[in-house]
């Protein structure tokens, strides 16, 4: 029997960024193909994979980009910042360093994103609390500071990984509709992000 599914209504374009080894291609990996992989295959530039999600009734096509965390790639990805709706910051919670880092790249998103791009900070490898060296409430301190919402997740046992781009793309959502109601110019452009 043929099942039909409804067109999609709307594409999302969001970035992983953060430093390399925080687990950004787990998290792609885990959220777009409910996969794991525990070798480490560090991103060389830029990949990117598709997911389509069902958003308050209407079908959503998240295009989620994920970057290389070493610093020699960085020109290649903050050219990839432009177009980005929504972009995940991610860190290690059992890294202090990737933890100390986020503001840079917090700078970066500011700097080469476009205007009122939602952000969501992520402490990725929650199920390590042995080896966890950023707790919960610096996360949650960091997120307040910058203004942001934030999530710890684990790429490895599943934890919040669907909630995080589930609520990034329900946020995104939200400000195309808003904006769109605020003038016609920006129905256009809402629009241009329909598919």
């Amino acid at each position: 029997m043929l099942t039909f599914s409804p067109p999609v209504r709307l594409q999302i374009k969001l970035l992983l960024i953060g430093d390399s080894g925080v687990g950004k291609s787990c998290c792609l990996l885990r959220f777009s193909e409910d996969s794991f992989t525990p070798s480490f295959i560090t991103t060389i530039g830029i990949d990117f994979k598709i997911r389509t999600i069902d958003l308050d009734g209407k079908r959503v096509k998240l295009q989620i980009w994920d970057t290389a965390g070493q610093e020699r790639f960085r020109t290649i990805t903050t050219a990839y910042y432009r177009g980005a709706m929504g972009i995940l910051l991610c860190y290690d919670v059992t890294d202090e360093k990737s933890f100390n880092n986020i503001r840079t790249w917090f700078s970066n998103v500011e700097q080469h994103a476009s205007e009122g791009v939602n952000k969501i900070l992520i402490g990725n490898k929650c199920d390590w609390e042995e080896k966890r060296q950023v707790t919960t409430e610096q996360g949650q301190a960091l997120a307040d500071e910058l203004g942001i919402p934030f999530l710890e997740v684990s790429a490895k046992a599943n934890i919040n990984i669907e909630k995080a781009f589930y609520s990034l793309a329900s946020d995104i959502k939200k400000r195309l509709i808003d904006s769109s109601k605020d003038s016609p110019e920006k129905q256009e452009i809402s629009k241009k992000n329909e598919v």
